[in-house]
């Protein structure tokens, strides 16, 4: 009975480490982004559009180290001056991940900076960023995947610091290539 026993978890242990050896050690994301942002204290919202990229590394089946880059562009009519701008993010973190059969939820915590060229009535401007949020891969195959959904809080102090918050929602969608 002991030799049963002492088998069933050699076996059980052979399978764990199997299944951890599927897992990719690299993963490169690149999608759409829409970023919603607002000032704190202010009634000023504007709607960006652009794009987002993330390099993630992982360390383990479930934890992941993410360098996450994103770019977003657009205008703002703010009292009859229309004003173009650009918000760029440059954020890294830990990243979690769960393995559900095809499909791969994720959440992250990431921290860094934004850059803001909004045009001449703000200026050039570099903060403080943090993102918090998750979202849910689509495993197409071992390699490729796609990226349903992701949604982050997006913290920013552009223009003024921490007297001038934005509190940023920021959803993208995309593709995943695995290694």
């Amino acid at each position: 009975m002991k030799r049963w026993g002492l088998l069933c978890g050699v076996m059980l242990l052979s399978a764990v480490a199997a299944s951890a050896q599927d897992v990719s050690k690299v993963e490169v994301f690149a999608g759409y982004s829409y970023l919603h942002t607002s000032i704190s204290g202010t009634t000023f919202t504007t709607n960006l559009n652009g794009g987002s990229a993330s390099l993630t590394f992982n360390a383990t089946s479930w934890l992941g180290i993410v360098g996450d880059f994103g770019g977003y562009y657009g205008g703002v009519n703010s009292l009859g001056n229309g004003i173009n701008g650009e918000v760029f993010t440059y954020l890294f973190g830990p990243k979690a991940t769960f393995h559900a059969g095809r499909f791969t939820p994720f959440v992250h915590s990431l921290f860094g900076v934004a850059h803001s060229t909004a045009g001449s009535a703000f200026g050039l401007d570099t903060s403080f960023a943090m993102a918090s949020g998750g979202g849910i891969d689509l495993d197409a195959t071992q390699h490729f995947g796609v990226r349903l959904i992701q949604a982050d809080y997006l913290l920013t102090t552009l223009n003024d610091g921490a007297n001038k918050r934005q509190n940023n929602a920021r959803i993208s969608a995309g593709v995943v290539l695995r290694w």
